[in-house]
């Protein structure tokens, strides 16, 4: 459907596909009515709420997803978006910092690598118009990729499209296949890709993405405010967002080498308890700023180095939540509706575990 388009102005791990939150608002109409999602990575539930017509705010502690989602709720046309890149690598002037590693160095045309830093300083710099938020998901789609036969699509050397490689292996790679890395107009590529994600034109969004954890973010000014949350947490184990999109944190202001420890606005992974523990702060959070008959959807499910009862998992942390739970249902895999989660396995020759919708209602 021509509406999800800019769904894909980036990927990003994410466990379901557009058309399942705009499914559970499919009868949902009026500006009051709120959707949050406190989980919500590139935005998939965000961008249905605006579908719908529905404020939505949407928080996520990692700087890549909130960068990603926050042009899921941007209102800007291609040519504004153009102009803002041109206007940048106009007048800006030379990058204070250009990676200068093997890795980059086979990475990206040299050209290419300091426009990209150009870009990536101003934009650290100034982000605030939906031109440039737009602009920014652009470029973070764009980042890397595959190789294309006839104009390049990506600004790198040869890449996987979702997850950024591993500095070693790429090197490595690269060097025996004697692949050097395209010259690319990177003004082109923008351009192609604005008049893609930006057509057609969508209702204006109302409301926020925020960068904030999740467990501890609470805000009086939407206290009785959210009629729905739909929402997919990080699955027990899953623990690589950072390193899977190390490339993409770089542009958005990480370190420009790949980082493998984890952050303390990460959930922790220490044991079943600990982890349900924390879904549970964050459901308390959601609660205190629902309506008294609100609903709770979340998809859960689990990774194969973690052979716990997700479901048993979940239940825990909506006890004494302020949620109740009212009803699960089985949804299918990660094979289904070609959902990123299959891109994202630790083992690619397993089959991925089930998957499940759970349902709650606020609590009295």
């Amino acid at each position: 459907m021509h509406t999800s388009r800019l769904n894909a102005i980036c990927p990003y791990f994410t466990m379901y596909p557009l058309d399942f939150p705009l499914r559970i608002l499919a009868a949902e109409t009026g500006r009051n009515k709120w959707v949050f999602d406190p989980f919500c990575g590139r935005g998939t539930t965000n961008l249905a709420a605006r579908l719908k017509g529905l404020p939505t705010v949407g928080v996520d502690s990692s700087p890549v997803a909130v960068s990603i989602a926050e042009a899921k709720v941007a209102s800007a046309s291609p040519r504004s978006v153009l102009n803002a890149a041109m206007e940048i690598l106009k007048y800006s002037p030379a990058p204070r910092k250009v990676p200068r590693s093997p890795f980059w160095h086979w990475a990206f045309e040299e050209n290419t690598l300091i426009d990209l830093c150009r870009l990536r300083e101003e934009l650290l710099y100034d982000c605030v118009s939906p031109s440039r938020k737009i602009l920014r998901a652009i470029l973070l789609g764009a980042l890397h990729g595959p190789l294309c036969k006839s104009q390049p699509s990506y600004f790198s050397n040869q890449c996987p499209r979702t997850f950024a490689p591993k500095p070693a292996y790429a090197l490595r790679y690269w060097k025996k296949h004697k692949m050097r890395p395209p010259t690319v107009e990177l003004l082109s590529v923008i351009r192609r890709r604005a008049e893609r994600f930006l057509s057609p034109i969508l209702p204006k969004a109302s409301g926020a993405i925020l960068l904030r954890d999740s467990r501890t973010w609470s805000d009086r000014n939407f206290e009785n405010r959210f009629s729905w949350v739909i929402t997919s947490p990080p699955y027990y184990g899953m623990r690589t967002y950072i390193p899977d999109q190390w490339l993409r944190s770089w542009f958005v202001g990480g370190d420009s080498e790949v980082e493998y420890l984890a952050r303390s606005s990460d959930l922790h992974h220490s044991g079943p308890i600990a982890f349900s523990a924390q879904l549970r702060s964050v459901w308390l959070n959601a609660a205190r700023m629902s309506k008294p008959d609100a609903r709770l959807v979340c998809r859960f499910g689990g990774i194969h180095v973690r052979q716990n009862d997700c479901i048993e998992l979940l239940k825990c942390s909506l006890r004494d939540s302020g949620w109740k739970l009212t009803t699960i249902r089985n949804a299918g895999s990660a094979l289904d509706g070609r959902r990123q989660a299959r891109q994202f396995g630790a083992d690619q020759n397993k089959s991925p575990r089930s998957e499940y919708d759970v349902y709650a209602r606020r609590a009295a």
